[in-house]
């Protein structure tokens, strides 16, 4: 045994059986497992149509199953074990895993809002290609989870296999050290003190320890007195906390991977639905599929704050678009909710987000001058979208609709919606005591100057749009369910943690042999040794010399005492 080799790790046993090939029973039961797991999707989806569905069998599965089989059956359970538990198997599968993370960070993926320009921007080689490998919802691909799932197994293997020799750090603490192993610790130093006897030789001994905030125990052997001073035994276990982290961060993956419900529900004022849709890829099509909330949204009102009010409708001239909603529950009744774009709104468990939306321009609410074609003083109103206002003398007055871009004949799809150049407001105009609704147009006051048949009173009277608030034709909401999402953070959180605790804190074992050599003179033969910060370790060593106030020799560091 060396002079610094640890006398109380269990050495990892080998046996000349991990070098035999496996017998031919082994490769059997492998091969016999590999073909079940391999044919069971298939069975289950001929068997269980209705169950399962003819989706769950994929021929690539099969033949990654049968490949994997018969690389185990050639390396044997105990080398598969072997390899699974590998730090550089673990190693190469987080390199996978990122690579596989950054082509979906490079590829637009088919949830995302604008897919469908960036798909259509593809050549057909691209789409198939892409389509094929899945990488178009790579987060979700079969091979994706199969890698979380061996990583997170290499990780509890790898975890067993060490965990016992960590384990002894805490369980079976090396109480007493030879002088010879002492020495060939760095640091180490002999330090020749005097004292009265050797309880209080010790006493300094143990006091110095404690002056740099060890806990120490004093043992005797063999006639000898031994100190042994540690602290942070518990960062021999960080590691495996780093485990636990990742292995809850895959967990909460998987969980959002097998069970997200999530699309896109377009609202626009007035109008409810429980609808979400999602973009599906195929091959070379996109499709749409279709879920179901079991609670109906209603949109109230939408908003849409500009940072230049008479600029146009735009992502890039938008402070925040709010959209007001109302969900109606069969289980849990009404209630009123505000979207901000920056400000999610959560419900049983479904987050709805701000997306996109629909530029098409529109107004949230108009302000109109209204004048008797009689004469008399004007009147103004004030009428939301889908609202209505009346008159001094009775007259109801609804807004019907708004374009941003009127032209006669209705044919406003030539101009960009997001741009007010001919903003109207079309009315619904109900005088007391008429049959029906009269309908009206309301035109700025330029365009009444320009355009004779803008100044032609309706219903005995001449309507003006005066203001207006520009809002877009609807709002596109995200709505997401996400099992997951807190075991993620959860587990971000942990990893935080437990990194912190294990790169600023180490494990630090201070040794002392004391020995009397007569006269009232008494050698300490000190060393120590840490997991990590072996310079900051080095500087509380040497203040533990320093404090035993006696002379230093056998000095050994890298960083010499002071």
């Amino acid at each position: 045994m060396s002079a610094i080799e640890e006398t109380n790790v269990i050495p990892r046993a080998v046996t000349d059986a991990s070098k035999d090939s496996p017998s031919v029973t082994e490769r059997v039961v492998i091969a016999a497992v590999g073909a079940i797991i391999s044919l069971l999707p298939l069975a289950l989806s001929k068997g269980l149509p209705g169950t399962f569905g003819e989706g769950l069998y994929s021929p690539t599965f099969t033949v990654v199953v049968l490949l994997v089989t018969g690389v185990v059956c050639w390396l044997g359970g105990k080398a598969t074990l072997d390899l699974l538990s590998s730090v550089r198997f673990g190693v190469s599968l987080l390199v996978l895993l990122a690579a596989a993370c950054m082509i979906g960070m490079l590829v637009m993926q088919q949830n995302v809002e604008g897919f469908d320009k960036y798909f259509a921007s593809l050549t057909p080689a691209q789409r198939f290609l892409y389509g094929k490998l899945g990488i178009f919802d790579i987060y979700h691909a079969w091979y994706f989870n199969a890698l979380l799932l061996v990583l997170s197994l290499n990780i509890v293997l790898a975890s067993i296999d060490r965990f016992p020799g960590a384990w002894t750090y805490i369980s079976r603490k090396k109480l007493d050290a030879s002088a010879h192993w002492l020495s060939g610790q760095q640091p180490s130093a002999t330090v020749t003190v005097g004292a009265g006897s050797l309880e209080e030789a010790v006493k300094r001994v143990v006091e110095a320890f404690r002056g740099a905030r060890l806990k120490t125990v004093v043992t005797e052997k063999k006639g000898k007195t031994y100190v042994f001073g540690e602290r942070g035994a518990w960062n021999r276990l960080g590691a495996y906390a780093v485990h636990v982290s990742l292995l809850t961060i895959f967990f909460g993956g998987f969980l959002t991977s097998m069970f997200t419900v999530g699309g896109q529900m377009p609202l626009e004022p007035g109008l409810t639905s429980n609808e979400l849709t999602e973009t599906v890829f195929n091959l070379d099509q996109l499709s749409r599929s279709v879920r179901q909330l079991p609670f109906e949204v209603e949109c109230t009102d939408i908003e849409q704050k500009l940072i230049r009010k008479e600029g146009t409708i735009t992502a890039d001239n938008t402070l925040d678009w709010l959209t007001r909603i109302r969900i109606k529950d069969p289980e849990r009744g009404e209630r009123e909710a505000l979207v901000h774009l920056n400000r999610p709104y959560d419900y049983r468990g479904y987050r709805f987000f701000q997306a996109s939306f629909i530029a098409d321009g529109k107004a949230r609410r108009v302000r109109l001058q209204v004048t008797p074609q009689a004469g008399g003083q004007p009147q103004e109103l004030e009428i939301p979208r889908g609202g209505a206002a009346t008159l001094g003398d009775g007259t109801r007055v609804e807004l019907k609709d708004f374009a941003a871009n009127f032209s006669v004949g209705g044919n406003n799809q030539e101009t960009d919606g997001s741009v007010y150049n001919n903003p109207a407001a079309t009315l619904a105009v109900t005088a007391p005591g008429a049959a029906g609704p009269t309908r009206a147009f309301a035109f700025t006051p330029e365009m009444a100057e320009r355009a004779p048949f803008a100044r032609q009173p309706v219903a005995g009277y001449t309507w003006r749009l005066v203001d207006f608030e520009k809002a877009p034709k609807a709002h596109i909401l995200a709505i997401q369910k996400d099992p997951g999402a807190t075991t993620v953070y959860v587990g971000f959180a942990l990893l935080g943690l437990t990194l912190c605790a294990v790169f600023f804190f180490s494990h630090r074992r201070v040794w002392a042999q004391v020995v009397e050599k007569g006269d009232g003179r008494f050698e300490v033969v000190t060393g120590g040794n840490t997991n990590r910060n072996q310079l900051g370790f080095e500087d509380t060593f040497w203040q533990i010399v320093a404090a035993l106030g006696g002379e230093v020799s056998d000095a050994k560091s890298a960083k010499p005492a002071r």
